[in-house]
């Protein structure tokens, strides 16, 4: 096995997602024997979000101190996640050491047809302190033509082979005979109490995870402004893999921006996802790229109600907005198409193995 030491720097910037998805990287490189260390700003988010055992294999480091102690390591990769921009000390570090460090952007996830294209670019670095090195981007996806997405081995069939009640008994969580079990892990969003009018046509039980959705529903329990037939659990934070875990084990999962959204694919579940928005509109090009992708094997009847769902959702449907309530079509046929749809990414390779192909070019 090719051993490596690998630095992975992160900036928080979108709430706890770009810190989900490097500690969900760094983890599995350090499964897989590299030494990592995570350069990162804003560390709270890892103590509920990191299992001991992970916090014990992957050295965290405090970006605020790597202009002075950051030391490369010759013949090491350094990514810098999401465009984070390195420090200009971490950059003449690696432009000084021999061999250089290899070193990669890893971009954000989207299924538009530019990742293809932009996927191994070289980007030589001609002035400035990185003069000399040599950046490639590398782009997660949904094509055998991008960098794949983040699946550690083991994961599917640990999901598949989960039993959920005595789990979820473990979490306090006593669903009521028929009903379903929704989890809700979203932005702010004023569609919200729409779709839990739509939702309560069935008995239903929502997983509140902590965060904007959690405290609108709790506005709504107080103002008594819950639909009869819907129930809310709040839950507390939990550590990735238990988060894993409540995604296999609900009927839907209303997800956000990229790391529960790659989760929600893998529990193959019916799943709705909240985009996060761009001001310049350009989430919507963004959402409609991955639904006309996911939704391919779905009837034409079911892709309208699945797109009209989510459009309204993410605030791109006026007149829906004017309805009274967001009605998700019927799960259980949406469940098998959901399920073939992570069939078919399960024929890419993962990213972190791609990763690893990758650099021993």
């Amino acid at each position: 096995m090719d051993s490596r030491a690998w630095d992975v720097f992160c900036r928080v910037i979108d709430n706890y997602g770009d810190a989900g998805v490097c500690w969900r990287l760094c983890q599995d490189l350090a499964r897989r024997g590299h030494q990592v260390r995570l350069w990162i700003d804003d560390a709270r988010p890892l103590q509920w979000m990191a299992d001991p055992a992970g916090l014990e294999a992957v050295q965290l480091m405090a970006w605020d101190e790597a202009a002075l102690h950051f030391e490369a390591r010759p013949g090491g990769v350094v990514i810098e996640a999401f465009g984070c921009e390195l420090p200009d000390a971490v950059k003449a570090r690696m432009a000084a050491a021999t061999p250089t460090p290899q070193w990669v952007n890893l971009e954000y996830l989207s299924a538009e047809d530019y990742v293809e294209r932009s996927h191994g670019l070289r980007s030589p670095q001609w002035q400035g302190p990185a003069a000399g090195l040599e950046k490639f981007f590398f782009y997660p996806g949904f094509t055998t033509r991008t960098g794949g997405l983040l699946r550690e081995p083991g994961l599917i069939e640990a999901l598949d082979a989960a039993d959920h009640q005595p789990w979820l008994a473990r979490q306090g969580v006593s669903p009521k005979a028929g009903e379903r079990l929704v989890s809700l892990f979203c932005y702010d969003n004023p569609a919200l109490p729409r779709l839990m009018r739509g939702l309560a046509d069935t008995p239903t039980l929502v997983l509140a995870c902590p965060g904007p959705g959690s405290r609108m529903l709790q506005t709504l329990q107080a103002a008594n402004a819950l639909p009869e037939g819907l129930r809310v659990q709040h839950l507390p934070f939990m550590h990735q893999d238990d988060f894993d875990r409540l995604l296999s084990a609900c009927d839907l999962n209303l997800v956000r921006g990229e790391d529960s959204f790659v989760r929600a694919q893998w529990a193959g579940r019916p799943f709705v996802w909240h985009i996060y928005p761009q001001d310049d509109g350009a989430h919507e090009a963004k959402l409609q790229a991955f639904m006309d992708r996911a939704f391919v094997g779905m009837t034409p009847a079911q892709r309208r109600a699945w797109q009209a769902l989510w459009r309204a959702w993410n605030g791109l449907d006026a007149e829906a907005e004017a309805s009274g309530a967001l009605r998700p079509p019927a799960l259980a046929p949406a469940t098998e198409v959901f399920r073939s749809w992570r069939s078919e990414l399960l024929t890419q390779i993962d990213l972190v193995t791609q990763l690893q192909d990758f650099l021993l070019r």
